[in-house]
């Protein structure tokens, strides 16, 4: 069996606004994911996201507003209790080092991570604070224009509008002091700039091919060609809108992500392929629909003609060396 290293969820935002700060995520049944899904799932390395909610979301929730800091530091306080409160099963990661080790002694790693670099505010201080957090990777964007550049967009000037001067500095001193950068949610011209000032592998921790799937979140065959180039690896989003983007598909499918894998290997290699399931900031019917079905996956791309070796690779090897390179 596959260990699996997913590298995005949304649950910590979930539990946030579900049971509020003093919640852990080790048993719930109405999310995608919890700490005893991963156990059951062989999973070796989950990435917990702290994803900065715009106000429409809090509307969504039927819940008040709160201020970026409370929230991030709610989000914090639950990935802390959850890794407390069940040490016989999770530990903390911060590097590949941590993640190997915590591996041997039987337990499943939680990365910190943050998606969305808004709360950054163009102060390298803040970032230096987050990751003192321990956040080990930042998603550049949302949705929405921050202090780093663009996000993807059906606009062409805003797809093609690249890194703030900020955002410039911001990926240098983010790679010198080990934190991944993420350009899932980017526009092209921001993945463009990172790619062309990358020293390091940088990652798209939940993004497919829009070869495949025309959604302006998907990744161009040029974009992870360059991607491979600079040693990085993108993760698949299980979610269904990035699959198949047939009005009406409602159905996160193996067979799709399968396709992806596959179109990613004929063009750059298995070496870029990683796992991103967005877990918990997804909806409609998931096929794998926790971390306890990863199998599957990993079963069918089997099926589709990789090695054994190869889905490892998928599963965890692409991640672990590139946080060995990239991570400190």
């Amino acid at each position: 069996m596959s260990h699996a290293i997913d590298m995005h969820c949304d649950t910590l935002m979930l539990a946030m606004f579900r049971d509020g700060a003093e919640a852990d995520v080790f048993s719930r049944p109405d999310q995608h994911l919890d700490v005893k899904r991963l156990v059951e799932g062989g999973a070796m390395a989950q990435f917990f996201a702290i994803f900065i909610p715009p106000q429409g979301v809090y509307k969504h929730f039927g819940i008040p507003e709160m201020t970026p800091e409370q929230y991030i530091d709610g989000c914090a306080k639950i990935f802390r209790n959850t890794i407390e409160r069940h040490s016989d099963v999770l530990a903390e990661a911060k590097n590949a080092d941590d993640i190997e080790r915590n591996f041997k002694n039987g337990k499943v790693s939680a990365v910190l991570t943050m998606e969305d670099g808004v709360e950054v505010h163009g102060d390298m201080a803040k970032l230096d604070h987050f990751y003192d957090m321990g956040v080990r990777a930042l998603t550049l964007t949302w949705n929405f224009e921050n202090c780093f550049g663009a996000p993807n967009s059906k606009d062409p000037a805003i797809m093609n509008k690249g890194l703030t001067e900020f955002g410039k500095e911001a990926v240098k001193h983010m790679q010198d002091i080990g934190m991944l950068v993420d350009v899932s949610h980017v526009s092209d011209g921001v993945f463009w700039d990172v790619y062309k000032q990358a020293k390091v592998p940088f990652v798209a921790t939940h993004s497919n091919c829009r070869t495949i799937c025309g959604h302006t979140r998907n990744m161009t065959d040029d974009m992870i060609k360059a991607l491979h180039e600079k040693g990085g690896a993108m993760g698949i989003n299980f979610g269904h809108e990035f699959l198949d983007a047939t009005e009406g598909n409602l159905t996160s499918r193996i067979d799709d992500m399968v396709k992806m894998a596959l179109h990613e290997k004929e063009i750059a290699g298995v070496d870029v392929i990683a796992i991103g399931t967005d877990f918990d900031g997804i909806e409609g019917t998931l096929e794998v629909n926790g971390p306890d079905k990863m199998h599957l996956l990993f079963d069918a791309l089997v099926r589709a003609g990789f090695t054994t070796a190869e889905v490892d690779q998928i599963a965890y090897g692409n991640v672990l060396r590139i946080m060995h390179e990239a991570v400190k």
